[in-house]
């Protein structure tokens, strides 16, 4: 993982109960990555939905690594995403999309709350959390 450590260790009281998850992705990125991602940013905690750029929510690996997990996936056009503040601003997806970040801002829209944790690259997808609703 890179970016720093901060993936949640399994059991603090801290942390939500579920995770709302923001993803980055390359296009056409394998189910298998986007799962081996997931387990090695959050290992322990319970997904409770993914969400993404909307064009890649409509992709078969996103799609098939929400349908896995048994959770729903929102996919957020850029438009919506730009109007998220995130506090970790990506030069790559300024550069890209013209926006500050995808991961952070998609879990911001689908979770509740404040990022419990930050933009960050595992297995080369990005992940960010927040807490899910409910």
């Amino acid at each position: 993982m890179t970016g720093g450590d901060r993936r949640l260790e399994a059991g603090p009281a801290a942390y939500p109960r579920a995770l709302a998850v923001g993803l980055g992705l390359r296009p056409d990125l394998p189910t298998e990555r986007i799962l081996a991602a997931l387990a090695e940013a959050f290992p322990g905690h319970r997904i409770a939905c993914l969400a993404t750029l909307d064009r890649r929510a409509g992709e078969p690996g996103p799609r098939a690594a929400a349908a896995v997990l048994g959770v729903p996936l929102y996919g957020y056009s850029v438009e919506r995403l730009a109007r998220v503040p995130v506090p970790n601003p990506s030069e790559r997806v300024a550069a890209a999309l013209g926006i500050p970040g995808v991961a952070e801002a998609a879990a911001l829209l689908a979770g509740t709350g404040p990022v419990v944790v930050p933009r960050q690259v595992a297995g080369g997808v990005v992940v960010a959390a927040t807490a899910a609703h409910g």
